[in-house]
């Protein structure tokens, strides 16, 4: 490349800095009489040597300088040797740990408090196993008997009572292999005033200063030198586990996981603010997880709050310990928060972290925030990850109109959780009269390797999804509704079953009273369900569409064939034997179309209480812990029917036959 000149490199710099990666110059600086002889040997090179000349010249110039514009590695390759046994190796950030796949015990921010980390060490399982032999860094050396990892999210000093001690802790760990700490905003803030800045002295930091102070001076150089190194290598943040697991003192973006860049690190340590300042002096903070939609998940500290919660994939673990709260911590990747309390108050709170009123209301972080959606979320051209299907582009057009509907006619969106998929019908059928056989579906089954499969009676009603809790407790804790409904029934697109409120409180309280008779809310240890059936009839006005699509033409049917067989009976004797024929075909149809009436009437009826309905269950969805979509499905209509058995005037159990497609016996019993 010939960018010998600084605003040829311009844009590469540039870009480097946006997407927060170091950029690296590789420079070729071979004699003059080399590159003359290279350019002989080809002949699209035909220019003067004062070409030459004038690049070698500018390069000469641009290697002093090419750190300042902003390459962080700069590699000189100066005779044709040296570049031919060059290779070029991707070295990852330093960031970037995705090998490191733990298990990782993640600590909130200890801020001093050497007595409350002591115990939660020992409640996570580790265990002195040495004693530090560094003079400087005496102690005890933490380990974990299963090779689990700690992780601090920093701010290890200021305001606690045991400073030192808690470094002395975590170096000692993260030198034998134990640990990984990234650094907090306290913590670099000591460095600086270790190394001689102008800091103010403030936040706890003057408790800090103490402790060094009662150093014996021999020692006291040393100590505060090794201290400033070892906050000094520290990293912004971590990205490990394959990339699922991101820590950073503060938080991180999903656009910087991962990259290393002044803005990166100043994210890591500060989070966002706006500028401005509160009541209560500090910085006004910008909840970046609010909008955070990264796929890792990042556990981060900072900011004292009364117990971690999940919000978006993140989550924050100071818990205040320092002013009275707790110190935690996350085991990942189990997910489970372990803490322990404070033993006192070592400093006051500036500025309060009480619950808040939707935490005193029961609401999680997540539910509160999920009050209102970001429609940034839905429009516009989207990906959607799947597991079955992997990335499923739904384009621009389509998410609008989904938005608008879903807007428009669909349920509390905390409600939700499921909407049912619909299938295709079989092939058409090749048998004579018949648009589909049973064939064709056994057929297609048995060449995608199926074995067995079961064939369930068709009900003639709609699909309704049933989301139920067993109180409206349950009903806050789960899905964070406050209004005191017990559940929803919802339509296949997710709009409301019944236009009657207290109809469809009447249907809910007959759900729940069956899944308590039937003993499910115990076998399944939950406080909630989803429930997918058939709904019959849904409502008034489909009733009335039901009976006027299959009425009329039950009646036309009736009327036609009936006109039709008297006219044939008074032809018959006289035509002879080609209007028997025609009789005959015209009395089979009349029989078909009196079967026809026969089966739509078994589906519609007056409609006068709730137990003029049927409800037709035959998959549960999901209870506490668990989506039952793993489980075989004479397992769902099993329970099913012990739940429709609880209330059999309400509710249907779905007849079905279990077919086994390498039986021929079994296929042609399923078949007829």
């Amino acid at each position: 490349a010939t960018n010998v000149q600084r605003d040829a490199r311009a844009s590469l710099v540039a870009l480097a800095r946006k997407h927060h990666v170091f950029a690296s110059a590789v420079v070729l600086d071979v004699p003059e009489v080399v590159c003359h002889e290279r350019n002989a040997l080809r002949p699209d090179r035909a220019f003067g040597r004062h070409v030459v000349r004038n690049q070698r010249q500018a390069l000469r110039q641009s290697i002093r300088h090419l750190k300042t514009e902003g390459f962080r590695h700069v590699s000189v390759l100066r005779t044709p040797e040296e570049i031919e046994a060059a290779t070029v190796v991707r070295v990852p950030l330093w960031t970037d740990n995705r090998h490191l796949t733990g298990p990782f015990d993640v600590v909130g921010d200890v801020h001093g408090c050497g007595d409350e980390l002591e115990e939660l060490l020992a409640r996570l399982g580790f265990a002195v196993v040495e004693a530090s032999a560094d003079p400087l860094w005496p102690g005890p050396v933490y380990a974990h008997p299963a090779g689990r990892t700690a992780v601090f999210v920093g701010d290890l000093v200021d305001r606690g009572p045991r400073n030192l001690d808690v470094v002395r802790i975590v170096r000692n760990m993260v030198a034998r292999g134990s640990a990984l700490a990234v650094p907090g905003n306290h913590d670099v803030k000591l460095v600086r005033k270790l190394r001689g800045k102008d800091v103010k002295v403030a936040h706890g930091l003057a408790v800090t200063l103490a402790e060094f102070d009662a150093l014996p001076e021999e020692t006291r150089p040393g100590v505060q030198t090794t201290v400033a190194d070892f906050f000094d290598s520290l990293v912004s943040h971590y990205v490990l586990d394959g990339g699922k697991l991101v820590v950073a003192h503060a938080g991180m973006k999903a656009e910087y996981a991962g990259r290393s860049s002044g803005t990166v690190r100043e994210f890591a340590l500060y989070g966002e603010t706006t500028g401005e300042t509160d009541e209560f002096g500090l910085p006004v903070r910008l909840n970046w997880a609010a909008e955070y939609r990264g796929q890792a998940h990042v556990v981060y500290g900072h900011v004292p709050t009364p117990a971690p919660e999940w919000l978006n994939r993140t989550v924050c673990l100071d818990t205040g310990c320092v002013f009275g709260g707790a110190l935690s911590a996350l085991r990942w990747p189990e997910k489970e928060f372990v803490a322990v309390p404070a033993k006192r108050v070592y400093c006051e709170p500036t500025k309060p972290f009480l619950p808040t009123s939707d935490a005193a209301a029961g609401l999680t972080a997540q539910q509160s925030h999920d009050r209102v959606l970001d429609a940034a979320d839905v429009l516009g051209t989207r990906a959607v990850a799947t597991r079955l299907r992997g990335r499923v582009s739904v384009r621009a057009e389509n998410a609008a109109a989904a938005f608008e509907v879903m807007n428009r006619f669909a349920v509390d969106p905390r409600w939700l959780v499921y909407l049912p998929p619909t299938m295709s019908p079989c092939e058409t059928s090749n048998e004579p009269g018949l648009l589909e056989h049973p064939d064709g579906a056994f057929a297609y089954y048995r060449a995608a390797g199926v074995e067995r499969v079961i064939c369930e009676e068709k009900h003639m009603g709609s699909r309704a999804v049933v989301v139920v809790c067993r109180d409206k407790a349950a009903a806050t804790r789960r899905f964070g509704v406050e209004s005191g409904e017990v559940g929803v029934v919802t339509t296949r697109t997710g709009r409301p079953f019944f236009t009657d409120p207290a109809l469809e409180r009447a249907f809910l309280d007959r759900v729940r009273a069956a899944l308590t008779a039937s003993g499910l809310w115990e076998e399944l240890n939950t406080d909630w369900a989803v429930i997918d059936g058939e709904l019959m009839p849904w409502s008034a006005k489909a009733q009335e569409l039901l009976k006027g699509q299959y009425a009329a033409v039950g009646a036309a049917g009736t009327a036609a064939m009936a006109a039709a067989l008297k006219a044939l009976d008074a032809t018959a004797n006289r035509l002879g034997e080609p209007a028997v024929a025609l009789r005959d075909e015209v009395a089979a149809r009349a029989e078909r179309v009196g079967r026809f009436v026969t089966a739509y009437r078994n589906y519609c009826w007056p409609v006068a209480s709730l137990d003029d309905w049927t409800f037709a269950p035959f998959h549960l969805m999901a209870s506490e812990g668990a989506v039952h979509a793993d489980k075989p499905h004479p397992w769902h209509l099993a329970r099913l029917a012990a739940f429709c058995e609880a209330d059999p005037v309400l509710f249907l159990a779905t007849a079905h036959v279990e077919v086994d497609l390498a039986d021929e016996a079994s296929v042609a019993a399923a078949t007829a």
